[in-house]
């Protein structure tokens, strides 16, 4: 069994190397430094032996303990009177005792011990000392750990700091640990068996299942009194479930648990980045079709004017037609002939110029009232596409915040995005002339000082009214020009027909263009300060498109990390059955 386990470890490094790379990978993605660190470390610590990391409070026997489990004749571990260090020292395995320094608070040292060829023994300072960064330091080292054995006092296991740090390791990474009560020949047999009692109800408390409670003494191992110190039932557990060849498997193991926990912290955070996202995603379609709906809106408005303008043209024009018809009848041409010779009566081109006047009274008047009516919704459905964008921007939702773990510099990059835009609209709205029409300015440059002084989109009111005005009037006045030469040109001796084709022809031809010019003249108006509002957002779209490419980048990288160690972890469970 053992050669087969052999023959496949290998394999398993290979892939779990893999994982881990790319994992790393995912670290850089979502930059988080100190994550990206702990996974580095992971990956070279992946042949690594076995693991111990010896926790706990200065003065609780940590050094005397390990050499004790050494079955050394001389301290490996210095064992001093007080915290002098605030130095990591990992014993590992070598024909030689040696010190290396490998940084200014983490030693080597090797030394001959049969133990040392499965596992390695790491001494960390103690948790409360008030050395400077000595629970910083060991804090650090617990990633790497593959079983903690947490060392207390045997005569007092239950100070709240120990505990406080305990909390720390099981909530945050989760790690397999075992209880040691050192110097249990201070006690007596009854208090002993109270205390570990005591310490494994409060780890059963705090979510440990069936917990490993010794109680040790590394004085009665060092005098030889192996059979009451405690040892051998510690040597025992380690061999049942570490040592003979297991060790090796179960620290792949603890690495995979190490890579998943560090994966599924950054997928809780990769899912609130993910909502943000389509949070923003959708408040941006809603502006969109905020927009959309208020276009069309307005097309439908101005449809309607345009409607009551023809309808009131037509209405004019029509009776303009029947009394231009009675006029040029032969009888009444030849009556208002001879009567204006013998009488008072109006001679032909006198009531003609007459009824040209009157014509363009009834036009100038009755379209102006449509128009002062049709143009105030118009310019109100126009307004309101900008005021519904600026209420939706300032009442967008937010649920990443600059608090996250590990997305908290996306979210400030996203507030600013936001923050921006709110600023840019704000004084987008509040400027004249992102509603001027180019055409006004050059056809009617008096409107200018009116613009100017409308302020933001107030002005838009003024703005279609010199837009309709200009068409409605430019058209009018084309076909009363036309009528009025038409007109001018009458005679007793023309044909009353073609006259009234040609009036028919010109009033047709100015109902087209009447419908015509003011449909294009406000929509396309419409049209282009609808793409004015949606351009402030360019930079708010650019945002999103790199968050989509982040997250989806992000999202098939967890997913396939998450995948392969789930595979690992079968494969590793397979070995150890």
């Amino acid at each position: 069994m053992k050669n087969h386990i052999d023959q496949k470890f290998p394999q398993l490094v290979a892939d779990l190397s893999g994982t881990i790379q790319k994992l790393e990978r995912l670290t850089t993605l979502v930059r988080h430094q100190e994550m990206h660190e702990t996974v580095a470390n992971i990956m070279m610590q992946l042949e690594a032996p076995f693991t111990f990391v010896i926790v706990g409070e200065v003065k609780a026997g940590k050094s005397s303990f390990i050499n004790a489990l050494l079955e050394s004749e001389k301290d490996i571990c210095k064992v001093a009177p007080s915290p002098m260090t605030d130095t990591i020292q990992q014993i590992i395995y070598g024909e030689e005792e040696t010190v290396v320094h490998l940084s200014e608070h983490i030693k080597r040292i090797t030394a001959p011990f049969e133990i040392l060829k499965e596992i390695a023994i790491v001494d960390t300072p103690g948790t409360n000392t008030i050395m400077a960064h000595h629970q910083e330091i060991t804090e650090k080292f617990i990633p790497y750990s593959d079983l903690i054995v947490f060392v207390f006092e045997a005569k007092n296991p239950y100070r709240q700091s120990a505990w406080e740090f305990f909390d720390y390791i099981n909530s945050e990474w989760q790690r397999k640990i075992i209880f040691v009560l050192q110097q249990k020949d201070l006690m007596n047999e009854a208090d002993l068996a109270i205390n570990k009692e005591g310490v494994f109800d409060h780890a059963i408390k705090k979510g440990i299942v069936n917990p490993k409670v010794f109680a040790v003494s590394a004085k009665l191992e060092k005098e030889g009194f192996i059979e009451i110190s405690g040892y051998k039932e510690l040597r025992k557990y380690i061999g049942d479930n570490i040592t003979n060849g297991k060790a090796p498997y179960l620290k792949l193991s603890n690495t995979i648990n190490t890579a998943d926990r560090i994966n599924d912290t950054i997928r809780k955070s990769l899912d609130l980045r993910k909502q943000q996202f389509d949070l923003d995603v959708a408040f941006r379609k809603e502006i969109s079709e905020t927009l959309d709906h208020q276009e069309k809106k307005t097309t439908n408005q101005v449809a309607q004017l345009v409607e009551n303008l023809v309808a009131t043209y037509d209405k004019i024009t029509d009776k303009k037609y029947k009394e231009l018809e009675d006029g040029l009848s032969f009888f009444t041409v030849f009556k208002r002939a001879f009567s204006s010779i013998f009488g008072n009566d109006t001679n032909l081109k006198d009531w003609l110029g007459n009824h040209a006047k009157d014509f363009e009274l009834q036009l100038n008047t009755s379209l102006k009232d449509k128009l002062q009516t049709g143009i105030l919704d118009v310019a109100d459905n126009i307004q309101m596409m900008g005021k519904l964008v600026d209420a939706k921007i300032k009442t967008s939702t937010t649920v990443l915040t600059d608090s996250d773990e590990i997305f908290a510099d996306i979210a400030e990059r996203r507030a600013n995005v936001l923050r921006d835009l709110q600023t840019s609209f704000h004084q987008f709205m509040s400027k004249s002339e992102n509603f001027y029409d180019e055409t006004i300015l050059k056809e009617t440059s008096k409107m200018a000082p009116n613009l100017a002084a409308g302020g933001g989109i107030a002005i838009i009111g003024v703005i279609i009214t010199a837009l309709v005005n200009s068409a409605v009037f430019d058209i009018t006045g084309g076909i009363l020009t036309t009528v009025g030469v038409l007109f001018a040109g009458v005679s007793l001796g023309l044909n009353r027909r073609k006259i009234l084709n040609k009036y028919s022809e010109e009033i047709t031809k100015g109902r087209m263009m009447l419908e015509g010019e003011i449909t294009d003249k406000l929509s396309d108006y419409t049209h282009k300060i609808k793409n004015k509002i949606d351009s402030n957002f360019i930079t708010f779209d650019k945002h999103l498109e790199n968050e989509q490419n982040a997250i989806d980048e992000m999202k098939s990288i967890h997913k396939d990390v998450h995948e392969r160690l789930a595979l690992s972890s079968v494969s590793i469970k397979e070995m150890l059955n």
